[in-house]
């Protein structure tokens, strides 16, 4: 891949809105800021209507909605993580991208589905087929709400506005710091979801210790040396910012990284680009997705990869 400005790489982070704090989260931004990096800030836009497993903040705080406004400034993208931190029906959600699209000023360019969210889009055991699907079933990752925003006649459809309204969605995530090694035909669509435009994979950072782990030194070497493409799937309100200071390792490891010469843009703008040098949103077809989805699934086997 040639990458814009005779950069080396592409490297991005699709940021989830789980425990997401000002006290916590904005520390990680400065720090990204700083040395150059502009990654995608997921959010959600309603705040719970009662207590979750996970939860944070919401467009509906003022002070939250102020900084993420701050950030589109400086050039980060705001993705969307749902309506809210927990289910939503039909309604809430239109209600919820309409507010996104007030709140940011446009519609979600990126997106990522929340496990606790029954209007999920083809998540779960819904992106996958065949054997696959029975292999997942029965290894029992099931317990989490259904996927139903693709299913006309639920009360949490709003497939119709997704497919009108946001552009990638994020599919499997793989423990490999090149994302494009693993899917490079990404961004792709999948007949078989029509209701979703195009997807993107991602790499494996949920938590500060994944994240250390991905980015650490010979990772980096080897994006670099590759000229490939990462994106990383985090949560940067878990560890990242801890009893008043930045983890040192993840500090020292960016710091490092912005060094290497790549090319640090959000999600939305490096999946645009690598669609126009494919050519377009590329066709998947039934070797690829077989391919892709095992990868997948061996993966979760072994380490529980979202």
């Amino acid at each position: 891949m040639n990458w814009p400005d005779n950069k080396k790489f592409a490297f991005t982070v699709f940021d989830d809105a789980d425990n997401d704090f000002l006290t916590n989260t904005r520390p990680v931004y400065d720090l990204l800021s700083d040395l150059g990096f502009r990654t995608t800030k997921s959010v959600w836009t309603l705040a719970p209507r009662f207590e979750t497993e996970l939860t944070g903040l919401s467009t509906e705080d003022a002070a939250y909605l102020e900084w993420i406004q701050s950030l589109v400034a400086k050039g980060f993208e705001v993705g969307w993580h749902g309506a809210r931190c927990h289910g939503s029906p039909r309604d809430e959600t239109i209600k919820a991208l309409d507010l996104f699209r007030e709140r940011i000023g446009h519609d979600p360019v990126s997106m990522s589905n929340h496990f606790q969210n029954e209007e999920s889009i083809y998540w779960g055991q819904e992106r996958l087929s065949g054997f696959a699907k029975l292999v997942y079933l029965l290894a029992n990752f099931r317990g989490r709400p259904k996927s139903s925003g693709h299913r006309e006649g639920s009360v949490f459809f709003w497939g119709d506005h997704c497919v009108q309204r946001v552009k990638y969605i994020r599919n499997f995530v793989f423990r490999e710091i090149d994302t494009l090694s693993v899917c490079p035909f990404m961004p792709y669509h999948d007949q078989r979801f029509p209701m979703a435009n195009a997807w993107y994979a991602s790499s494996e950072g949920g938590d500060v210790g994944d994240f250390n782990e991905l980015l650490k030194e010979e990772n980096q070497d080897r994006l670099a040396e590759r000229g490939g493409g990462c994106i990383v799937y985090t949560h940067f309100g878990k560890g990242f910012f801890e009893n008043g200071k930045l983890d040192g390792r993840f500090t020292a490891l960016m710091t490092r990284l912005a060094a290497l010469g790549g090319w640090y843009v959000p999600v939305g703008r490096l999946l645009d680009y690598l669609a126009e040098q494919n050519g377009g949103v590329h066709p998947i077809g039934w070797e690829e997705r077989k391919n892709l989805q095992w990868r997948w699934l061996s993966s979760k086997l072994r380490h529980g990869s979202s």
